[in-house]
């Protein structure tokens, strides 16, 4: 696993509740090396949920990882998450420094 492939290199977003509980998946994600680094901010969200419109304060997760570690990742998110259907999706990285994506791949490449 090397740095010559960057989409194997990707942001995961997620958003939680509040800062408390998006400080807690990001910890958990970069102990077990699952991530290399969250980045977490306040957002605002405009959305449907049970045929409701909602607007709710709440925190973007921004992951970055190896993809390959997506179902892994997954996994663990949606085992510690407060939401029913937290959102996870995965953005490739198309092109990247290659020490940061290195960088990356040491970070994710666990014990």
């Amino acid at each position: 696993m090397g740095a010559e492939t960057p989409n194997q290199y990707g942001v995961i977003l997620v958003t939680a509740a509040s800062q408390t509980e998006a400080e807690a998946i990001a910890q958990s994600l970069v102990t077990n090396h699952l991530a290399a680094c969250v980045s977490l901010m306040p957002i605002q969200s405009v959305y449907t949920w049970q045929s409701k419109v909602c607007q709710e304060q709440e925190w973007q997760l921004v992951i970055k990882t190896n993809l390959e570690l997506f179902p892994k990742l997954e996994a663990h998110i949606r085992s510690i998450h407060s939401y029913e259907v937290p959102e996870i999706i995965a953005l490739p990285i198309l092109m990247g420094s290659k020490p940061y994506l290195q960088w990356i791949s040491e970070q994710t490449a666990g014990d």
